[in-house]
Formats: structure tokens, sequence, C-alpha cells
């Protein structure tokens, strides 16, 4: 049986996967994991943009005071956001309602515990298992029922927190924010402004449909563009949840999560700021960037694909940056989790403290040629391939064809009915062949489509 909880939470389709229904008994059953015997537990309640959040708010908020605890709803604020304000208040836990940068039909709800950190996967079952029925627990009567209340001053002081995180003033710094039409509307201009920086937001009219629609971290092109036309030092574009960033310098070029943490460790070394100078990537993180911190003298670690992995090993050997290659960057001495917003700060920050351009800085770091290509399949599909003789031999022969110049990742994607192939080596016409031939066998075995 599928696991309901992915790698970011419990995901799916709004009132079709991720129902009204279930949304209540998530609220439930994490109020009753999360608080064990606290009496009157508080927990925080963010979400995003989508026009299903108020529905989900609205059962979410009605499961948790069925267990007994209070509900606080701050309202629109990006998921980082739920995580400091959980942690500054003393709260017992917090959750976020958001798909991150998914369309705006999807919709998820993700925890985090009173220390501001994602559940480890024993809390996850936990709370599984009350979800569905295999365990049960009494819920409370009388005066004992919980009560929501109103928190939306949570988003001023959540801005405050990150005007205070910034390492330095922005005075005279002309940027493109492109805030996905999501959670970061509302905090992103005001922090950047607060900060004395010339701030041309876009993308910042959410309606409940447009959240990541042509725009934000996961489609940069419109950023790109205005950039150049506003003649711009630097273009700053989140994922509708805010927990991502991804840049573009003032030639109007994609600076990545590679890249955008790659900077920040090299600053944090030589100012001694990067515990045990070391940087936690993914296996995703591009061979190119990682052998040029290395050169450095900066170690480099992976963990598999997924912030939590990420931050897991963080917390077990006691580092404090990691990240992934689509812009998801832990800053662990000033959050919990990724956060868009402070990410951009701590780049822009590098940027004033070395007086130069985003391009002549990001252009230091080597990066390989890389391709990576989604087959979108039926489920069950991103269960089998792995089995699959035909498949498998197709990726041997892939990888057999770099000798040793370049590398072959096929995986599934955590939060989407996605079969990612990525490639990356020296030779950009192989990278593009190889990556091309296996995308397409898999999506002709199990009938999928290529975007």
């Amino acid at each position: 049986m599928a696991r309901l909880f992915g790698t970011d939470g419990v995901r799916g389709v709004a009132n079709k996967d991720l129902t009204c229904e279930l949304a209540f008994k998530l609220g439930q059953a994490g109020a009753q994991v999360l608080t064990n015997s606290v009496e009157k537990p508080l927990i925080i309640i963010g979400r995003d943009t989508r026009i299903s959040g108020d529905m989900l708010r609205s059962a979410l908020m009605a499961g948790i005071c069925s267990a007994g605890a209070r509900a606080s709803d701050v309202g629109i604020i990006p998921t980082p956001g739920i995580a400091y304000l959980t942690r500054e208040h003393g709260a017992d836990a917090g959750v976020v309602i958001s798909a991150s940068h998914n369309t705006y039909e999807f919709n998820g709800i993700k925890w985090f515990n009173k220390d501001g950190f994602k559940l480890s996967d024993d809390l996850e079952d936990r709370i599984e298992d009350i979800v569905m029925g295999r365990v049960s627990k009494p819920l409370p009567v009388n005066g004992d029922i919980g009560k929501c209340a109103d928190f939306s001053s949570g988003a001023e002081e959540y801005i405050g927190h990150l005007v205070a995180s910034s390492g330095e003033r922005l005075d005279g710094i002309r940027l493109v924010l492109d805030c996905a039409n999501g959670a970061s509307t509302p905090i992103a201009p005001e922090v950047f402004r607060r900060l004395g920086a010339d701030v041309i937001p876009c993308f910042v009219s959410p309606d409940g449909i447009n959240i990541n629609g042509s725009c934000g971290s996961t489609k940069p092109q419109n950023l790109q563009k205005l950039v150049l036309e506003n003649g711009a030092d630097v273009g700053l574009a989140f994922d509708g949840d805010a927990d991502r960033l991804i840049a573009v310098d003032e030639k109007g070029r994609i600076v990545d999560g590679d890249r955008i943490m790659a900077l920040c460790a090299r600053d944090m070394s030589k100012r001694g700021a990067l515990k045990k100078n070391t940087l936690v990537a993914t296996v995703m993180s591009n061979i190119g960037m990682i052998n040029s911190l290395k050169r450095d003298g900066i170690e480099v670690v992976t963990t598999d694909v997924g912030d939590r992995y990420v931050l897991e090993r963080m917390l077990a050997c006691g580092y404090n940056l990691g990240g992934e290659q689509s812009g998801h960057l832990i800053f662990l001495d000033k959050n919990t989790t990724g956060d868009g917003v402070l990410s951009a700060l701590e780049l822009l920050s590098v940027m004033v403290r070395k007086n130069l351009p985003l391009s002549e800085l990001a252009h230091t770091i080597e990066i390989y040629p890389q391709i990576l290509v989604n087959v979108e399949v039926p489920d069950e599909a991103k269960r089998l391939y792995p089995s699959n003789e035909q498949i498998t031999e197709r990726i041997k022969s892939a990888e057999s064809a770099f000798a040793g110049k370049g590398r072959v990742l096929v995986r599934t994607s955590g939060t989407e009915p996605l079969i990612r192939v990525m490639m990356e080596g020296e030779d950009e016409s192989l990278v593009h062949r190889e990556t091309a031939a296996v995308a397409e066998l898999i999506a002709g075995i199990y009938g999928g489509k290529i975007r």
C-alpha cells in the first residue's frame, strides 16, 4: 500500500485526492501525535494563495480543534515563515497548506514539529496510522474542545525577522522579484524595500488559480526578459510557497541553486562561518560545481534528493549550509527549513561584500552540461520501472557512453507522477542524445509523455 506522506507532506489534487475529509483527519491526527498530553496545545497554520486554501484550512482547523488544540491562523505566508513562528512563539506544532511549486489544482499539507523541523518518517507514520483508522485515540468533549484564533500579525513578525537576518544593506541594488503569484507576494517586496533596494515586483496578483502559472522558480523565462528590460542588477524568482530561489544575473542568465549555494559556501568559508568547511548537496547537484568547491578546499557531501535528507545530514553531522539545485537552500543558523527570501538575502549580501555583479560571481563556478527530462507516467510505473530489464540495460549503455566523463541519474519524483532522467558530462551533444534516448524508451514502455 502506498504511503500517505510523500517527500514533502501529503499532496494531491484538491477536492479529489486531498479532500476536506482527509484534511480534517490530518488536522485531528497531527494534533494528537504532535501535542501528546499538552493541555490546550497551540498549532500555527499558514497557507499559500491557491483557491483551495480556504476550503482546506477550514477542514484542517476543525480537525485540530476536535483534538483539543488551539488553531492559530496566520493566513497567507511562506512555508518557512510558519517554521520560524512555530519556534518563536513556543507553539507545539506548525502546519502549512501548500503544494509548493505545483500548479493550482494541487494542494498539500505539511507539518513542522515544535522546533520548526519537518517531521521524521516515524512521526508521519504515527499520524498516518490514525488517519487510516489503524490506531484510535479518544477525543475531548465539553470545555476541552479547542478554539480557532487569528494570527495575521505573524506575517509582519516574519518580515521583521528577515530584515534583521540580512547581512548587508541593499541600497542601490535594482532587482526584479518574481513572486509566482504565491505566498511571497505580501512578504518579499516589503523585505527588500526596507533594506533599501529598488524593487520591481512582478507576478504579485494572485487570484487563486495563477500561482506558479508561467512564472516562479520553475519557469523563470519571463523573469529573464524583465531583468533585461528594466536594466536590473538581479532577478529573484520564488516558488508558490517561497521556500525555493532561482536567480537571474544582470545579463539575463539563470543562476540555479547549485551556483547560489556554491557562492554562499565560498563566502562563508572565507569568513570562517561555514561549519566544518562543508556543503551538503544532493545527487542532483552538478559535478562541475562540486569539483569547483573541492578545488577551493571546501568539502561537498551528497544525499538523496529532497531537502529533508539534506537537513538530516546537516543535523547529524553539524553542518550549517545545504541545499538542492532546484533552489531549496537551508541556512541552518537562520532557519530550520528552505527559505527563498532568506536565500536571496544571503546571495545579495555576497554581491555587496564582493562589490561584483552576479554574472561575474556566478560564472566562476564551473557547471557541466546537464539535461533533465521529466517523463509523465502512471503512478504504478514509478514503482515498476527499476525492475524493467530493457530500461536498466539502456541506462547501463548510457553510462558506458560517458566513459567516466559524465553520469546518469534516473529517479522518480516524490510529489508528482514523473520519472526524472538527468544526465551530465563534458560532451553536451552526447548528454542530449543519451538523455533523449532513455526518456523516450520510458515514455514508450509506459505510455508516458515527455515534458
